[in-house]
């Protein structure tokens, strides 16, 4: 867990640089192609799963069964890529590549451990660290939009396997994107695996009546052997409750007090995201261990909703907690937005910006004394 922002300061009791803290404005990270390709891995906190550490519900054996099929799965992701980095080999004889499914798809409810186990296949897979690419369905298609379609399927396709965590349909452009992205992989000799929360069959079933997308959803899942992971959800269930704000007095005052830290005021912060392509949030976060935010609102824009989602991605795969000031975080999107198509998507940021705002700590009321980390030594 983060060590909370006011410990941080209290243990420094300076200024966290000389010009004081950074400014997440003040940045327009320039991504290479091939490092928005190479930091295609699991988030730090998935760095240490294995299927050894998942530990399966002993009343639940497809937990077990799920972690079988995917060991076997892993083992058929050993030989030489269908098209050996683009240049096939007419005239020399490769060994067959072990006999497997093209994909595996985890479907399940939420908490489960879909994701320990995708991240898990990950590490298992025995290819090099440059042949295996792991991301979101958002960072896949950020990853489109960033280098183009055929760019993206020329820096992918001499990869032993891509993983897609939390397959999502909330727009039909999108999946129809990824759909022959992944086609063109699949095609390459490239093993895919994905997870998902409902079995691939019904994805965006009740939500698009398109015959169009329908049928891109049929494709889709003929590529992939589905496996049922039944089981109860660890986690917290429904919407987190968000810690009470800070005041903006105590957000500046800890954020100069924090080494690593960045200071903005939310609405110009959200004005330059539109600005920055969203496959370069990462890049954004660089060098960054806590952020502190003036000033949050309430956002009615859902093109800006959507890029407030990737970066709270962003931070959250980083473990960087959140100090902010204004509406609480469970209050960010309207009761409208939480019942719209990209539900899950909200959700989902305020789940997570709710647990970095707890691993900021608690701020201090107004009028009980000094803010968080005051009592250091200057």
């Amino acid at each position: 867990m983060s060590t909370p922002v006011s410990a941080l300061a209290q243990t420094t009791g300076s200024a966290s640089a000389a010009g004081g803290p950074a400014t997440l404005c003040g940045r327009t990270p320039q991504v290479p192609a091939d490092r928005l390709v190479a930091e295609m891995v699991p988030p730090p906190r998935f760095d240490t799963v294995r299927f050894d550490n998942y530990l399966p519900d002993p009343d639940q054996p497809s937990q077990t069964d799920a972690v079988k099929a995917l060991s076997g799965f892993a083992a058929t992701l050993g030989g030489a890529t269908a098209v050996n980095g683009g240049k096939r080999r007419w005239f020399r004889r490769e060994p067959p590549a072990p006999a497997g499914p093209g994909g595996v798809y985890l479907d399940g409810g939420y908490g489960v451990g879909k994701t320990h186990l995708l991240a898990s296949l990950w590490h298992a897979a025995p290819a090099p660290r440059e042949l295996k690419a792991f991301g979101t369905f958002v960072e896949l298609t950020n990853l489109v939009g960033a280098l183009g379609f055929q760019q993206a399927v020329r820096a992918l396709s001499n990869h032993r396997l891509v993983c897609i965590d939390e397959f999502e349909l909330d727009d039909p452009g999108d999946t129809v994107l990824v759909s022959s992205l992944l086609g063109k992989l699949a095609d390459a000799g490239v093993k895919l695996a994905a997870t998902s929360n409902t079995l691939p069959g019904k994805l965006g079933e009740g939500r698009f009546a398109a015959s169009d997308f329908l049928r891109e959803i049929q494709g889709l899942s003929s590529r992939f052997l589905p496996l049922r992971i039944d089981g109860q959800d660890y986690r917290h269930r429904g919407l987190p409750e968000a810690p009470a704000p800070w005041s903006d007095r105590q957000v500046t005052e800890l954020a100069d007090r924090t080494p690593g830290a960045s200071l903005d005021d939310f609405g110009p912060l959200l004005d330059h995201l539109a600005r920055v392509h969203p496959s370069r949030y990462g890049a954004l976060c660089d060098g960054v261990d806590a952020v502190f935010l003036r000033g949050v609102q309430p956002v009615t824009d859902q093109a800006t909703a959507l890029r407030l989602v990737v970066l709270a991605d962003r931070l959250y795969d980083r473990e960087v907690p959140v100090a902010a000031s204004g509406t609480a975080f469970d209050q960010i999107f309207s009761a409208e937005m939480l019942a719209g198509g990209y539900r899950k998507k909200y959700f989902r940021a305020i789940s997570r910006l709710t647990a970095l705002a707890r691993d900021a700590g608690v701020p201090q009321a107004e009028g009980q004394g000094k803010p968080p980390g005051a009592g250091a030594s200057a």
